[in-house]
């Protein structure tokens, strides 16, 4: 096992070492320019994100979640209590309802500011 592992090691090491020998790095200005199709930038391409797109992404995915928290409902009724799962999911689509209409009250939900 020992012998493994080292030989492991080894080649992992090898390896690191000449991917970063081996490319000879010539900073080409068609490479660094950030479009590559021809035409010279007309600004910054690290141009900064607006919170408000980060904000409804991060509400999408919430939303979206929602799915994966109800699909096994229908199946869950069929167990021996399905009066508790039936509140499990109530509670859940009232909390997301919840926010959704705090979200929408505070004008979260609004692309232009």
């Amino acid at each position: 096992m020992l012998v493994f592992t080292l030989m492991a090691l080894t080649l992992s090491v090898v390896l690191a070492m000449i991917s970063f020998w081996l490319p000879t790095i010539l900073p080409d200005t068609e490479k660094l320019s950030p479009y590559e199709c021809g035409f010279d930038p007309l600004g910054s391409a690290r141009l900064p994100y607006s919170m408000r797109f980060f904000l409804i992404a991060i509400l999408f995915l919430l939303f979206d979640l929602e799915i994966a928290l109800l699909l096994p409902v229908p199946w869950a009724v069929q167990l021996t209590t399905p009066p508790t799962v039936i509140m499990w999911a109530l509670i859940i689509l009232v909390l997301l309802t919840m926010g959704f209409i705090y979200e929408w009250a505070q004008a979260g939900l609004e692309w232009a500011e």
